[in-house]
């Protein structure tokens, strides 16, 4: 009897210590929700409740095993949610957000998925301070932002005196052409010190490989200690943008639990018709806690020519010129 107990057990037990010591997994996510105030719309003024802000709500699980030699496997599945009414978030995608699986060592890192695009890294990561907080006043509103892209391979190089290269490569998925629908994409990055810049770059080809659109950036920031000042330059080509030139610059000003964001964004028709537009845009973040924190921020947009930009959000693309954010974020 004690023989079979034993025979039972041990198996039992050194699975579960086997399962322990091979993986790291993690829950996380975020419930962001505010108030949108938005004026100048077509049909007056509006007052909404809106999920995500400062940051997308979202649902995610991510983690690691040690395959030995200093490699490891990694996942990230990310599900976003509307947190205003419970909704599912990019067009009810159940890991809209991100979803991916790869390996990680001395090479660097090998990625395969839903994933962020290395072109809306680069913007967001240094050259616009409402990049971690894409509240009204984001640089997206008017630039190119290029966030995610499908079936897509990206290679992330180590560090080497400071540099580091991010390679991405996304499969049209179309039989008999491999060109059509093609997303090609990389940055080449410096960070040493107080310095940060990046110079990315991404293509996309239409679904008949006849044309596609460019956009390259190049970003950089540098922080004082009281201050980091931002800037980014895009150059822009293709069908819906044909050519035109952005421009965002601002600061990120932190002061104990305070936080203090300002841009400015230029977008510059070089078409014809000259449809420019200028934003302005402040922010300010007050954290209660490590994981919550209240937000505000206001930016207005001034169209010339027929250009109809509008002041959104992390999730909203919002519906006029103006816009004004109030809300609350909590991390977990």
């Amino acid at each position: 009897m004690k023989t079979s107990l034993k025979m039972l057990v041990l198996p039992a037990a050194l699975w579960a210590a086997g399962a322990a010591a091979q993986s790291n997994v993690a829950v996380y996510g975020i419930v962001d929700v505010g108030l949108v105030r938005e004026s100048g719309t077509p049909a007056g003024k509006a007052t909404n409740v809106n999920s995500g802000l400062a940051s997308g709500s979202r649902l995610g699980f991510k983690g690691a095993e040690d395959l030995g030699g200093g490699m490891k496997a990694n996942f990230v599945l990310e599900n976003g949610f509307n947190a205003d009414t419970g909704a599912a978030g990019q067009g009810g995608l159940l890991f809209g957000r991100q979803a991916f699986a790869g390996l990680s060592g001395q090479f660097g890192a090998v990625t395969l998925g839903r994933q962020y695009s290395p072109y809306y890294k680069a913007l967001r990561d240094v050259g616009d301070p409402f990049g971690a907080v894409s509240l009204a006043g984001r640089a997206g509103n008017l630039m190119a932002t290029n966030t995610r892209t499908d079936n897509m391979v990206e290679l992330i190089t180590p560090v080497l005196a400071g540099f580091s290269a991010d390679l991405a490569y996304g499969a049209g998925e179309t039989g008999g052409d491999n060109a059509r629908n093609r997303m090609l994409g990389g940055a080449l990055a410096y960070a040493g010190g107080p310095l940060k810049a990046q110079l990315a770059f991404h293509q996309i080809n239409n679904p008949t490989a006849t044309d596609h659109v460019n956009n390259t950036i190049l970003v950089a920031s540098y922080d004082f200690g009281p201050l980091m000042v931002h800037a980014a330059g895009a150059v822009n080509c293709g069908p819906g943008l044909e050519d035109s030139r952005d421009f965002t610059a601002g600061v990120t000003v932190p002061f104990g639990v305070h936080k203090l964001l300002f841009s400015a964004v230029h977008h510059d028709d070089r078409t014809k018709p000259n449809k420019d537009a200028r934003q302005w845009g402040i922010a300010y973040l007050r954290a209660l806690s490590r994981r919550t924190d209240l937000y505000a921020s206001y930016a207005t947009i001034a169209n010339r020519n027929g250009a109809s930009f509008k002041v959104g959000n992390a999730t909203d693309k919002g519906t006029g010129p103006r816009a004004l954010d109030l809300g609350l974020r909590h991390t977990f």
